[in-house]
């Protein structure tokens, strides 16, 4: 009877584990110029199932004139 209630317990706190939603961390690095209208970017996602990571990046070229 107590294995069944322990392995009851396990499979609630399994089922929560994969309900609630996995961390993700977001990293943005923004050096564009505010007055440009199509700054080059780079992004990124990896999802590795228990984190994921988001990483977006951008920049302005300077032009010649």
């Amino acid at each position: 009877m107590r294995n069944r209630r322990v392995i009851l317990a396990a499979g609630a706190v399994a089922l929560m584990c994969m309900a609630a939603r996995h961390p993700t961390a977001d990293i943005r690095v923004i050096t564009h110029d505010a007055a440009d209208p199509s700054p080059h970017r780079m992004q990124a996602a990896v999802d590795l199932g228990l984190v994921g990571v988001s990483v977006l990046y951008t920049w302005t070229v300077k032009r010649l004139r």
